[in-house]
C-alpha cells in the first residue's frame, strides 16, 4: 500500500468534500447533515432510503447532487401499476425481426427511485440484483451497470393505505435510512424567498465519474485499528437479543437485531467519515458518527418497546 499517495488521495478528497458541500448549499438549504449523508454512502459504495413527508425537496437534492458530480440522474416514479420491465428493460422485435433489448431508466448513475413502498414487491424486488450485484437480467441476458452505481429511494411515513411496506431482505441492501424534516424557521424563509422570485442558481460541476470511482477505491484501503473494528462488530452484535453481547435494553425491547450487513456498513461508513473530514484512519466516534442511520431499519422492536414508546434511535444511542 502506497500510505503516501493514499494520503495525499484521502487530502484531495477533504477539498472534493468541502466544494461539494459548498456547491450543493447553493441550491440545498438546511439539510446539511442529509446532505454529508448521503455522499458518504455514494463513496462507501451504499444506497439511501429517504424517509420525509411530501414536499422537501427530495427529488431536488438528487438532481442537485448528480448535476455536481457530473452523473446521469433518472427518476422512476413507483407506482401499483409498475412492471419490473417498466425498470430494466424489455426487448421488442425491430424492423430486421431480430430481438432488441431496450435499457430501462435504471441504466444510469443515481436512481430516484420516488415512492418505492406504492409498488408490489414483485417490481421492489427488480431493483434487489441492480443494487446488490450493480446488474440486470433480462430474458437470459445480463447486463453490467455503469460504475458509479447509486440508488435513493423515497418513502412517505405518513400515507400507509395502497403501500407495500419494504421486505427486511430489500431494506438491508440500503446503507442508509435518513429521516428528512422540516427545515428550521431561517432556512424555511430563505427557500421559500428564493424559489418565489426569479433567483435562479447556476451549478457548477465538482468532481467527475473518474474521481468518484478513484475515491471509492480509496477508501478501501483506508486502515483501521483492530479495536474500531471490533468495536463497530460489536455494536452490531448488542442489537441481537439471543447474541452473548446483547445487554438488557436489547433483550428487554428488540424482538430482531441487524445482520452482518450492518457491521460491514458501519467500518465502511466510519472509513467515509474520516477521510472527510482530514483522517487517515476512523476512530471510534466516527463509527458513532454513522451507526444511527445504518441500524436504526434493521432493528425490530418488540411490543414492550412500543408500549412503553421507546424509539429505536434512543435504544442505539445506549448502546453506543
Amino acid at each position: 500500500m502506497n500510505f503516501n499517495g493514499d494520503k495525499e488521495a484521502i487530502d484531495a478528497l477533504n477539498v472534493k468534500y468541502k466544494q461539494l458541500i459548498a456547491e450543493i448549499g447553493k441550491a440545498i438549504y438546511g439539510q446539511d447533515e442529509i446532505i454529508k449523508q448521503v455522499i458518504i454512502s455514494m463513496l462507501s459504495q451504499g444506497h439511501c432510503l429517504l424517509v420525509g413527508v411530501p414536499g422537501l425537496a427530495k427529488t431536488m437534492l438528487v438532481n442537485t447532487i448528480s448535476n455536481v458530480m457530473g452523473l446521469q440522474y433518472n427518476r422512476i416514479q413507483f407506482t401499483p401499476d409498475l412492471m419490473p420491465s417498466d425498470i430494466i428493460g424489455t426487448e421488442i422485435l425491430d424492423q430486421n425481426k431480430e430481438f432488441k433489448f431496450i435499457k430501462g431508466p435504471i441504466f444510469a448513475n443515481i436512481i430516484l427511485a420516488d415512492e418505492i413502498n406504492r409498488t408490489p414487491p414483485k417490481t421492489q424486488s427488480a431493483l434487489l440484483e441492480a443494487m446488490q450485484e450493480k446488474s440486470v437480467t433480462s430474458a437470459g441476458h445480463h447486463f453490467k451497470l455503469e460504475e458509479p452505481f447509486f440508488v435513493l429511494a423515497t418513502q412517505n411515513p405518513i400515507e400507509q393505505e395502497g403501500t407495500y411496506p419494504l421486505p427486511e431482505a430489500q431494506l438491508d441492501r440500503f446503507m442508509f435510512s435518513l429521516w428528512l424534516d422540516y427545515p428550521k424557521f431561517d432556512d424555511e424563509v430563505t427557500i421559500v424567498k428564493n424559489t418565489t422570485s426569479s433567483h435562479k442558481v447556476t451549478l457548477n460541476e465538482v468532481i467527475s465519474k473518474k474521481e468518484i470511482i478513484s475515491f471509492q477505491n480509496i477508501i478501501r484501503k483506508i486502515p483501521i485499528n483492530d479495536n474500531v473494528l471490533k468495536y463497530a462488530v460489536t455494536l452490531a452484535g448488542k442489537t441481537r437479543p439471543e447474541s452473548e453481547l446483547a445487554p438488557a435494553i436489547s433483550k428487554n425491547y428488540l424482538k430482531w437485531g441487524a445482520g452482518p450487513r450492518a457491521s460491514q456498513y458501519l467500518v465502511l461508513g466510519a472509513k467515509t467519515h474520516a477521510a472527510l473530514h482530514g483522517k487517515y484512519s476512523p476512530d471510534i466516534e466516527d463509527v458513532q458518527a454513522v451507526a444511527i442511520p445504518i441500524l436504526r431499519h434493521r432493528i425490530i422492536k418488540n411490543y414492550k418497546a412500543e408500549a412503553e414508546n421507546i424509539s429505536v434511535e434512543e435504544i442505539i444511542k445506549q448502546l453506543m
